[in-house]
């Protein structure tokens, strides 16, 4: 195939509206996006009820109504704030954010977070497609339209397929996309809240006893790794077609807000509707939209169903899109609507696995989720602290290049990568032995450290610390610091390599 035939598939391609730009560093003529831009495509994908049902979890570590309020605020809103700072690493560059990790781990080394990454992406947009599938089920099967095998396998085709057409689609149709489910969703949303706030009791909520700071602790690790910290690793993605002049403030400032204003409020809405009835706080873990639209009447189940439907799949379309750049990120050569493609097929064989086979999710779920948030805190610290040691752009070439400026291998980054990883790992624990007992190797710090015991007879933990789950906050502050000092000269040195007349200072 000629060069011409190329360039004019890729044409046609592009008059459908669907992105042809991969992993490349994005044109100055493409860059047209302002700050303001960013809150949508984080709100829509954070305003999905799943954040009422994550209210369940929160009280599952035995803390109080206020205690939970306080930590989803300030779990989901600082866990934002850090996505909203690896978002302006995206303004500076015009690459995807595992693109731009090149800069503080080398070219070659980022393939070592980038393989976190891919599996936190797929796990995210999996996990999003399979309580769609669960939802689906569940209202059909209290509609009487039958809930059974035939209903979940239709309902995870059209899912599947909703997700990876948009996914496939690109960075243009998804941002136009998600502006209009914002309002759809967000008005079914409110409606929901109108119409279950009659089964909040306040008297039953208030009841409920404050739990121990160690509690508190992990419920606000839980909160901020679920939320915030769940999303950092594709944070620059969605602002690599800021403009050149677009302040980086700005950029943070819409990027937290537009990802924590619905969870915050949803949370903390949730905290009262899960306080309030034990059997809905119970039966979450099963199927978390399900059991919410147990509290409605049945004329609003449909509406309800396509608005939950909806607001899954915009979270995992960002997911997915995402995973396709670290796919490509990695090394492998297809277009990157390819890669959405073969991401979209494993979500698929993921969710029919998930949804036919395994018999319960979320606690696996959960463990997975501490399990890759230990490696990928310690990655965000890194990436951070890289972000507030450089005062000018990337280097556009240096990026793709073994033998430029930031080399093949960095092996401060990787070095202090591997090392709170290792240290964090053995500062956290498996709460779900029985469903995730592969899992069960982690803690090994606590018994020497004395923050917790390992009760075999019943296997669980005990002690104050053991399910504070330090080890994902150890890893992020640890790893940034560490990395602060360690390359502060080599980043000096970088940036000086390039000349100061061959690139214009950061606008900040």
């Amino acid at each position: 195939m000629t060069a011409a035939t190329n360039r004019g598939a890729t044409e046609r391609v592009r008059s459908l509206g669907v992105e042809t730009t991969g992993i490349e560093i994005i044109g100055e003529s493409e860059r047209t996006a302002s700050p303001k831009d960013l809150f949508w495509p984080w709100f829509a994908a954070n305003i999905s009820v799943f954040g009422i049902s994550y209210a369940a979890f929160v009280l599952g570590f035995g803390i109080s109504f206020w205690q939970g309020v306080v930590v989803t605020l300030l779990g989901v809103i600082v866990s934002f704030l850090l996505c909203g700072i690896i978002a302006i690493a995206g303004k500076r560059g015009s690459a995807p954010t595992m693109i731009l990790s090149r800069a503080a781990f080398g070219v070659t080394g980022q393939k070592v977070p980038g393989v976190i990454s891919w599996l936190v992406s797929i796990g995210w947009e999996t996990f999003l497609s399979i309580m769609a599938v669960l939802a689906t089920a569940t209202i059909f099967d209290r509609l009487g339209w039958g809930g059974g095998t035939a209903t979940k396998v239709i309902a995870a085709i059209v899912v599947a397929a909703m997700i990876v057409m948009a996914s496939v689609a690109g960075y243009h149709i998804i941002m136009k996309m998600q502006s209009y489910l914002t309002w759809i969703t967000g008005a079914i949303t409110l409606l929901y809240v109108a119409m279950t706030v009659k089964d909040i009791d306040w008297a039953t909520v208030s009841a409920i006893p404050s739990g121990s700071f160690q509690q508190t602790i992990g419920a606000l690790v839980m909160v901020m790794t679920g939320f915030g910290l769940g999303w950092i690793n594709i944070a620059a993605d969605w602002s690599r077609y800021q403009r050149r002049d677009a302040a980086g403030g700005a950029i943070v400032a819409w990027n937290t807000i537009g990802g924590a204003l619905a969870p915050s409020l949803l949370v903390c809405y949730g905290l009262a509707l899960a306080g309030s009835d034990e059997k809905v706080a119970s039966a979450i873990g099963g199927d978390p939209i399900g059991t919410l639209a147990t509290l409605l009447p049945t004329w609003v189940l449909v509406p309800f169903l396509i608005v939950a439907i909806l607001s899954l799949v915009s979270g995992a379309v960002l997911g997915i899109y995402s995973s396709g750049l670290t796919l490509l990120s990695l090394g492998v050569r297809i277009p990157r609507p390819a890669a959405a493609l073969v991401d979209g097929v494993i979500l698929t064989m993921g969710t029919f696995y998930v949804v036919f086979v395994a018999q319960n999710f979320i606690n696996p779920f959960q463990s997975f989720l501490i399990t890759l948030g230990v490696p990928l805190a310690a990655w965000a610290g890194i990436m951070i602290a890289d972000i507030a040691l450089r005062r000018r752009d990337y280097d556009d070439d240096a990026l793709f290049d073994p033998r430029g400026i930031y080399g093949a291998w960095d092996w401060i980054s990787i070095a202090t990568m591997a090392i709170f990883s290792v240290i964090g790992w053995g500062l956290v624990v498996n709460p779900f032995a029985a469903d995730a007992s592969w899992n069960n190797w982690q803690g090994y710090l606590l018994e020497p450290l004395g923050l917790g015991t390992w009760n075999a007879t019943d296997g669980y933990w005990e002690g104050n610390w053991a399910y504070a789950n330090l080890g994902v906050l150890l890893a992020l502050v640890g790893s940034l610091l560490v990395t602060y000092v360690a390359r502060r000269a080599k980043v000096r040195g970088q940036e000086l390599a390039r000349g100061h007349a061959s690139y214009a200072p950061v606008n900040r």
